[in-house]
């Protein structure tokens, strides 16, 4: 435990929980002890302490719950402290759910006096809830069923940001996701088509009271060291930065060092990367720089006329891995998920496996026509809608699936960087590249370089920062001024927001557990070694080698010899599982 030194009752957190159980709509409160606080943070911490008791129900199960998390950091003038946790079981992997959103419902739900929400039940109803700090109401929905994300907006009544679903959701598209004020999208695993079988449509949240912090004038020093950081930072702040270009500045690094997933991750690199890039699209859009509550980076891009910009997995995903060069065409098919409600990664990665498996190309006009019919359920997209590894199972093509643990990967190919290819395997909810994110050290070459084809050190590097994005989720704060600040920095912050006094160490440790705690609900569910792998054709197919770089397969070996050393580091058996001395180390049991 940490230790606390007290001004006030309660700092940082707000102490109150909200329970909503949908099928009597009632409403209750819980007021956690401080030590509960204490031992998961807040954000994915508390989240996942919710969900166990209830992991091993399916996600359409009235009882499993669907949490909205915030953490300490939230609604103080810490850096990038606008985002929160929303999580469930995922309805397209099983495993432990939860996704990192962005946007103002975190502050908003903090600023109601609240830490979190926990929704649960199934209303006979389309049913919306708005929150107006005490006020809590349920509204008739039904008059938004089957209508895009932006009407469904306009149409709900309050003010204050809304998390909402979309027809993709209604129609059981398994990567369907819950998205915030229209284009902060809550994707990966599919939870909004959790919210869709409590057939709960919105959730809308506007509080005014402000979140009360432990020492100002200490958060506020913490902020100006973490704010030269990041203007020190090229990633960042720099002429081409997250800031400048958005995180679609990543798309030429990325091919350079040609780990471009191109053709359903057949190739590595794609030539015409300079016809698709963070440029092209300023060039073409007038681009203006938007993003999250309490962020200074501001990644996100619109452009002039109101578009949004994609970010750079869907940037890469729409072009190189289905081959196309039209730009327009990728902001259309990300405008298409959006009004929808549906990942894109998933949803490209999906489009790729069946170009390979039908044999056909697909042409900008097809891609729209396929999205169109996946988020719609009808024709081709009634199967395509449940995933590649579900459609690839179907079509009796498995191999064509570039999944781990059933959710598709993302846009950094791991031929190329073997932590990303570590990271992949022993990610909690599947192919997922937040989980440790190694394209820091491996790509970015922060905070230390690392080879990126070898697995030496590997499975430490990857357990360490899986330990440490779990505790910024939990905190919580964006994941990418890490480029730039450190835990020792946050650590702070974190100080200064609530009172407690933890060194980093402190707070790694319990990311740590956090972490843990996600392998423990994905074992009891069934999850082993067996699932800690990669596509087979990583291990067999040489990516795109030239300019003086060899992408040859990964050496399978190698790989596994990393998954053992991985598994020992954590603390888990040879199986993968969770471990009786380490669970009691970590208060998990």
């Amino acid at each position: 435990m940490f230790g606390i030194r007290k001004k006030r009752e309660m700092n940082g957190w707000r102490g109150k929980i909200l329970r909503i159980e949908l099928s009597p709509r009632s409403v209750s409160f819980e007021l956690p002890p401080i030590e509960m606080y204490e031992k998961w943070i807040g954000g994915k911490g508390l989240a996942g302490y919710y969900i166990r008791p209830h992991i091993t129900r399916a996600f359409d199960d009235p009882a499993m719950p669907l949490c909205f998390f915030t953490g300490p950091l939230v609604d103080t003038p810490a850096p990038t402290s606008g985002r929160m946790t929303i999580a469930s079981r995922s309805p397209l992997t099983g495993t432990v759910g939860d996704t990192s959103a962005g946007g103002l419902l975190g502050t908003h739900i903090k600023r109601a006096g609240l830490d979190g929400i926990i929704i649960t039940g199934k209303s006979v109803e389309p049913v919306g809830i708005i929150i107006q700090d005490d006020d809590i109401r349920f509204m008739d929905a039904s008059h938004l069923r089957g209508k895009p994300i932006s009407e469904r907006m306009s149409l709900i009544p309050g003010e204050g940001p809304v998390a909402l679903i979309g027809p993709s959701a209604e129609n059981g598209v398994l990567f369907s996701s819950i998205m915030i004020d229209g284009h902060y999208s809550s994707g990966r695993g599919g939870l909004g088509c959790v919210m869709a079988s409590k057939n709960l449509l919105y959730l809308r949240v506007h509080g005014s009271s402000k979140t009360s912090v432990f020492d100002d004038e200490s958060l506020r020093r913490a902020r100006e060291e973490i704010m030269r950081l990041v203007a020190a930072s090229p990633a960042l702040s720099g002429e081409f930065g997250f800031s400048n270009f958005g995180t679609g500045a990543l798309l030429d690094l990325v091919n350079a060092r040609r780990m471009t997933p191109s053709n359903n991750f057949t190739e590595t690199y794609f030539p015409e990367a300079g016809m698709v890039n963070a440029y092209r699209y300023r060039e073409r859009y007038s681009t203006k720089k938007t993003g999250c509550a309490g962020c200074q980076i501001l990644c996100k891009k619109k452009g002039a006329d109101g578009s949004i910009i994609p970010e750079f997995e869907t940037m890469s995903h729409f072009t190189a891995l289905l081959g196309n060069t039209d730009i327009d065409a990728v902001v259309e098919a990300n405008r298409i998920c959006n009004e929808a409600g549906m990942d894109t990664i998933s949803a490209a990665v999906t489009l790729s496996a069946y170009s390979e498996i039908t044999g056909e190309t697909l042409v900008p006009k097809r891609i729209i026509e396929l999205l169109e019919a996946i988020a719609q359920s009808k024709g081709e997209g009634a199967l395509l809608k449940e995933g590649s590894f579900r459609y690839a199972q179907r079509m009796g093509k498995p191999d064509a699936s570039m999944s781990v643990k059933k959710l598709e990967l993302p846009a950094y190919d791991p031929r190329g960087a073997y932590g990303m290819a570590l990271a992949y395997a022993m990610s909690t909810r599947g192919g997922c590249h937040l989980r440790a994110y190694p394209i820091s050290h491996e790509i970015l070459r922060k905070p230390v370089a690392t080879d990126r084809f070898s697995f030496s050190g590997k499975a430490r590097i990857i357990k360490i920062s899986e330990d440490l994005n779990a505790v910024i989720d939990s905190l919580t704060a964006c994941k990418f001024i890490f480029f730039a600040a450190t835990l020792e920095e946050f650590a702070l912050a974190f100080k200064g927001a609530t009172g407690l006094s933890a060194t980093a160490q402190e707070l790694l440790r319990a990311g740590e557990r956090i972490y843990y705690h996600d392998r423990l609900m994905n074992s009891l569910n069934g999850f082993s070694a067996d699932d800690d792998d990669l596509p087979a054709r990583f291990f067999t197919m040489p990516g795109s080698s030239g300019d003086g770089i060899e992408i040859p397969p990964i050496d399978r070996h190698a790989f596994l010899s990393a998954r053992a050393a991985y598994y020992a580091i954590r603390g888990l058996d040879e199986q993968g599982h969770p471990a009786e001395k380490k669970l009691k180390e970590l208060g998990l049991i």
